[in-house]
């Protein structure tokens, strides 16, 4: 860094999310990773699906602000693996309406459970004000609070 550089990267407040995200996520994406053979976006459509039941790949693609992409890679990964299954839309027949399937179910609540487990041992880091700030502000940066 330039000795005249003002500018403080460390501090800088995307850098700090990225990071605070990254960090956070890390212990989380073992589990899911070492357990079930999942990559980030495969366990959020999971889990999209297992909160919301049926959905499109592109509804999907939506709520979670992932490429489709990327989100295509991981439907045809969760179908392989018979976690989700694929229906052809009734109303739009380019589209298909994904759903978990009984294996895929279980999958999805074994993990939701260790999930609530390490979302209250992250939050055990702040006192209860400070994490419900916290969640309140992250909420209003992602536009979730509307």
């Amino acid at each position: 860094m330039a000795k005249n550089d003002a500018f403080d990267l460390q501090n800088f407040l995307p850098y700090l999310l990225n990071q605070a995200a990254e960090q956070s996520s890390l212990e989380f994406q073992r589990i899911y990773k070492d357990r079930y053979g999942l990559l980030r976006t495969e366990w959020r459509v999971m889990f999209h699906l297992g909160m919301y039941g049926e959905m499109t790949a592109k509804q999907i693609g939506e709520r979670a602000m992932t490429h489709k992409t990327k989100i295509s890679r991981a439907v045809s990964r969760l179908a392989q693996r018979r976690y989700l299954s694929r229906t052809r839309s009734e109303n739009d027949r380019r589209a298909e309406v994904l759903a978990l399937t009984p294996s895929g179910q279980n999958v999805y609540q074994e993990l939701r459970g260790i999930a609530e487990a390490y979302d209250a041992r992250l939050d055990r880091r702040f006192s209860r004000g400070e994490g419900a700030l916290l969640r309140m502000m992250l909420r209003r940066l992602a536009g979730l609070d509307d």
